[in-house]
């Protein structure tokens, strides 16, 4: 059995549980606990997902475009190198 206890302690804790929360709550407690356990689920399996999807270089969140227009030999921010 999980955590070593018996088919005992475990019948013990659900009469417990029924006790305290009744049993017109436990259905709603079950739902609130899978949800919560899927979404953790979710949380941890989405940092091996990837985004592949193509994003447009001109579209930016506050609309101006992103893309560097320096020269190659410039740097970005339009200041003079130190040689």
């Amino acid at each position: 059995m999980p955590f070593g206890m018996g088919f005992g302690e475990l019948v013990l804790i659900l009469i417990i549980v029924v006790v305290v929360f009744g049993s017109t709550k436990l259905p709603q407690l079950g739902d609130g606990l899978g949800k919560a356990i899927k979404n953790f689920k979710r949380a941890v399996n989405a940092q091996n997902e990837l985004d592949v999807s193509p994003k447009d270089d001109k579209d930016d969140k506050d609309g101006r475009d992103t893309k560097d227009k320096s020269e190659p030999g410039e740097p970005a921010d339009g200041a003079k190198p130190s040689k």
